[in-house]
């Protein structure tokens, strides 16, 4: 096997795909056989959900592998999503690339104000948070934004071979696509090197800072046309529409193998994160669990994986248990 891809079955990538199958199991059981969870309506719906959250996640999560955090990815969705449906009123594709192009020019002017500055990309995001916030009041009028092509909102959710559509299309394909660069190219090695040691990588000839900045723009771009897509298909844009995407994108993120401390995360495990909290969320929608349980059920997953990540946690376990084997009968 190829050792560029085998990194895609250690434990931390696969950790999401193996924790969904009890997940699965154990909604099945509550569902008491009556075929409510294994349909292809729930197989659309699941997909539809890594959409809205996939392009986020992978956006914040390219950021962290990179040892920086993207906090404006929320503020970035809400506002593309209303640059799109002001400016694709005649042209979709424009509107999309509106926001693509907005996303990208944001993300890297945020990433050339960390580097330039030294500041904490949590800082600097914040503010590029709470400022595309208010542009976006600006450009709205404090109001939702309908959007009268309901012929591309049609389209765009329209099913494809059943559970796929157009929106989920492009999240899978973002997240190939990722997964390629980052395992054959110099970019992909690049962006670990800096994510583990700034330092280190700027010695071995990495351009650590053009790196950060590029990183930025890519989560900026995907942010956005992940945007511009969800308004496209609700027909309508608000400056807060998408804000609750930023709590499950990090949770996906983290549950998918991401370190908080950079260097460490791919592609394929983000998706796997994402793929987990949308099957949760569709599975126990299907079998009539609330909302509040729905997000009860994500926190006990997070912190599950939070405690499997403990590296001093597990090393105490294994320290009492070695104690244990020593003491006298």
């Amino acid at each position: 096997m190829d050792a560029r891809l085998s990194g895609v079955l250690k434990s931390r990538d696969a950790r999401p795909y193996l924790v969904a199958v009890p997940i699965l199991l154990a909604v099945l059981a509550i569902d008491h056989g009556q075929g409510r969870v294994l349909t292809l309506s729930s197989a659309f719906s699941v997909l539809q959900q890594f959409a809205t959250i996939g392009p986020t996640a992978l956006a914040l999560g390219l950021t962290m592998i990179a040892r920086e955090f993207d906090l404006s990815v929320a503020g970035m969705t809400n506002f593309a999503g209303c640059v799109a449906v002001l400016c694709g009123v005649q042209d979709p594709l424009l509107g999309i690339l509106a926001a693509g192009c907005m996303g990208l020019v944001v993300g890297a002017a945020q990433g050339f104000l960390t580097i330039a500055l030294r500041l904490s990309s949590v800082a600097a995001t914040l503010g590029g948070l709470l400022t595309l916030a208010g542009a976006g009041y600006v450009i709205t009028g404090n109001a939702t934004v309908g959007y009268p092509r309901m012929d591309v909102a049609l389209m765009v959710n329209s099913p494809v071979l059943a559970i796929f559509s157009l929106r989920s299309i492009f999240a899978l394909t973002t997240f190939v696509a990722a997964a390629l660069i980052l395992a054959y190219t110099r970019i992909g090695r690049d962006l670990i090197a800096t994510g583990s040691d700034p330092q280190a990588a700027r010695v071995a000839g990495v351009r650590a800072g053009l790196m950060v900045v590029g990183v930025f723009a890519v989560s900026g771009f995907l942010a956005a046309t992940g945007g511009a897509l969800v308004s496209y298909s609700i027909a309508a844009a608000s400056p807060a529409a998408l804000t609750n995407t930023l709590i499950p994108a990090v949770a996906a993120a983290i549950i998918g193998g991401v370190s908080l401390s950079g260097g460490r995360g791919t592609p394929l495990g983000i998706a796997g994160g994402v793929l987990l909290l949308s099957m949760l969320r569709t599975g126990m929608s299907a079998v009539g669990i609330p909302p509040f349980a729905q997000d009860l059920g994500t926190g006990i997953v997070l912190f599950a994986v939070a405690l499997a990540d403990a590296e001093h946690l597990r090393m105490r376990f294994y320290e009492l248990q070695r104690i244990g084997r020593k003491r006298p009968a």
